[in-house]
């Protein structure tokens, strides 16, 4: 008898290796899992002030509003936001959060 295949040994992996994506100053959270987002705004914020991004646009959609409220709180704990506000109607109004970050002052906060 032939040892039996699991199903992770006939999988192909495209990508065997982290796909790096470029810091944009958009982040659409539709695609990630709701216990995603914390470690994912956490990262992401402080991926822009590396990149020189200080303004950007989060997605949250308008759904319920669970998932706004949720992104509001990581916001206003997070040392590096200085303001938070409904994007304007034009980018997504209250489906989408507008994010002002502290700059970074000779590589300190």
């Amino acid at each position: 008898m032939g040892k039996k295949k699991t199903d992770e040994e006939d999988f192909f992996d495209p990508f065997p290796e982290p796909v790096v994506l470029p810091i944009e100053d958009v982040l659409d959270l539709h695609t990630f899992s709701p216990r995603e987002v914390e470690p994912l705004l956490h990262d992401y914020l402080e991926a822009c002030r590396e990149q020189g991004i200080f303004q950007v646009k989060i997605i949250h959609g308008k759904g319920t509003g669970q998932l706004k409220d949720r992104v509001r709180r990581i916001l206003a704990k997070h040392p590096h936001v200085l303001a938070v506000a409904d994007a304007d109607p034009q980018a997504g109004g209250w489906g989408a959060t507008t994010v002002v970050l502290k700059q970074q002052e000779n590589g300190y906060d």
